[in-house]
This record gives structure tokens, C-alpha cells and sequence, in this order.
């Protein structure tokens, strides 16, 4: 009962009213991130929140396609997991926390009043790019630095080069290696990147090539005119990359689809046991690496 109240005072908070700027979820206490994805909102467990059956979030949805405020607000409620699976991305940021879960709380909301049912895509497939998408513009707009396009742009085609370089000659570019493949002087790449050093470098995008796309996850030396550490060897991506498929599919799931480990286990086959086992795996692997 209490988990529902604190939940019912957030969700009218934010269907009421639209945060601004950086004063945005004051209603919201504390969101504190701990290790295998517990996490607490107010105090409350995240373990205890509601988890809708595709029968539900079917029944709920016809219902809120006729108008029903209620059954909207119990898929809110009941896909919430979706908004922490995204902002964990960020729990390495300065931004509050709290901030970021009513920032991809407003995106969820979003997504549910711009799904389209017909098109037989699943909910969280579509809501979780509008849930991202609505976090990064908030982190970009507010970002006390701006940084123009064009500089983001060059800084983004160089972390790209970096990693294609990497690939074709198994080893690290230099900053000359890294300009000529871009076109453009040393100087400009080593302004581009320490432009991007502000916290909106780690929340945008970089270039993909038909593969997992590349989010920036690097940060540029003090020292800016090195070569060899003019930035760190810091990728999720590679990390993700490196794990046995089964296990990559697993992360995948719980961290980028918002599953339970139940929900997974249902999935691939497997007890929720081995599940448990297989994420806390993949993880210490994925830390160990990014280490």
C-alpha cells in the first residue's frame, strides 16, 4: 500500500504538470542506484513494483484507446522498470538522478500516448528510444556548456575513426592517424574532442556502421597534446561485444528491454536462477573490461 501511494503521488505530479529545467522532480526524494539492478525510489524497492502480463498491458491498453485514466495510469505504473533500465545508463553522470527518472517518466508517457497497436511492434521496443531520446535532449539542453554541431560532429567522426582504425590494425590510432582519416588537422580533432569533455559527450550517439551503435563512453586526457592517451579506452559496446551471446542477449534484455529475470528466463529456456547466475557473470566481465 505504501510502495502505491508514494507511486500514485508521482505519477499525478507528472501528469499534471511538466518539469522545467533543472528543477524538475523535486517531488521525487532520492533514487539510489545499487549493484544488479536494485533500485530505490523513495524508499521504495524497485522489486515491488507492479509487472504487467501481456494479457494485462492488452487489456489496458484497449482501455485506454476509449479514454480510461486509470488503465493509463496502471501501464505507467506497470512499465516503469523501462524508465530505470534507461537512466542506469546515466548513473555515472553529475545530473540528479532524480531529475532523470521524471525526465524518462515524461518520455514513457510519451510513448504510451503515441503507441500505435497495429503496427505489431512491442511496447517497450518503441517506448525505450522515446524514453532515451526524451532524457538526452533534457541533458542537452540543460548542458551549462553548448557545444555547436559541427564540433560535436567532428568530435563523433573521430571517436568513429578511432574505433575502425582499432578494428582494421589491431592496435591504438595516433592522433595523426586518427585526423588524416577524418580530413581534417590535428588541431581541430584535439579542439573537437576537449569541447565534448562536458557530460553531454557520454549521453549522444556516435556513428554507426550497420552494427550496435556506438555511444560516446570516453574521456579526453589532461594531457591534450598526447597521442597515445587522448582518450580512454572506456566502450560499452566493446564491452557488450566481448560477452558470449547468450549472456550478451541476457544483459541485453534486462538492461536495454526492461525485463525481469523471469521474464527472460521464460524467453531463452532457462531457470531464473541461471538467469541470476548469467547476468552477475556478464556484469563482473563488463566491469573488469571497462576497469
Amino acid at each position: 500500500m505504501k510502495t502505491c501511494c508514494r507511486l500514485d503521488f508521482l505519477l499525478r505530479r507528472l501528469l499534471c504538470k511538466k518539469p522545467e529545467g533543472r528543477t524538475a522532480a523535486n517531488n521525487v526524494r532520492r533514487i539510489l542506484f545499487m549493484a544488479l539492478n536494485k533500485v530505490e525510489i523513495c524508499g521504495v524497492n524497485t522489486a515491488k513494483l507492479p509487472l504487467l502480463t501481456n494479457e494485462e498491458k492488452e487489456e489496458l491498453f484497449a482501455r485506454i484507446l476509449k479514454g480510461d485514466r486509470e488503465a493509463r495510469e496502471q501501464y505507467i505504473k506497470g512499465n516503469l522498470r523501462l524508465v530505470l533500465s534507461v537512466i542506469q545508463r546515466f548513473s555515472g553522470s553529475s545530473e540528479n538522478v532524480d531529475d532523470l527518472f521524471q525526465i524518462g517518466c515524461i518520455g514513457l508517457i510519451k510513448a504510451i500516448d503515441n503507441f500505435d497497436i497495429t503496427q505489431n511492434v512491442r511496447f517497450s521496443t518503441y517506448a525505450v528510444p522515446m524514453i532515451l531520446g526524451e532524457v538526452k535532449r533534457y541533458l542537452r539542453d540543460n548542458n551549462s556548456i553548448r557545444v555547436s554541431r559541427s564540433l560535436r560532429d567532428t568530435a563523433y567522426k573521430a571517436i568513429y575513426a578511432r574505433e575502425s582504425l582499432m578494428k582494421k590494425n589491431l592496435k591504438e590510432p595516433t592522433l595523426c592517424e586518427i585526423a588524416e582519416e577524418v580530413g581534417v588537422s590535428k588541431e581541430d580533432i584535439t579542439y573537437a574532442l576537449d569541447a565534448i569533455q562536458s557530460p553531454v559527450s557520454l549521453y549522444e550517439p556516435v556513428y554507426t556502421d550497420g552494427g550496435d551503435p556506438l555511444y560516446v563512453m570516453d574521456q579526453l586526457s589532461d594531457k591534450k597534446n598526447s597521442e597515445e592517451n587522448w582518450i580512454e579506452d572506456i566502450s560499452l559496446s566493446e564491452a557488450m561485444r566481448r560477452l558470449p551471446e547468450r549472456e550478451r542477449h541476457i544483459i541485453g534484455m534486462r538492461f536495454f528491454e526492461g525485463k525481469t529475470q523471469t521474464e527472460v528466463a521464460e524467453e531463452i529456456h532457462i531457470s531464473q536462477a541461471q538467469v541470476s547466475r548469467l547476468e552477475k557473470n556478464a556484469l563482473k566481465a563488463m566491469k573488469n573490461y571497462l576497469s
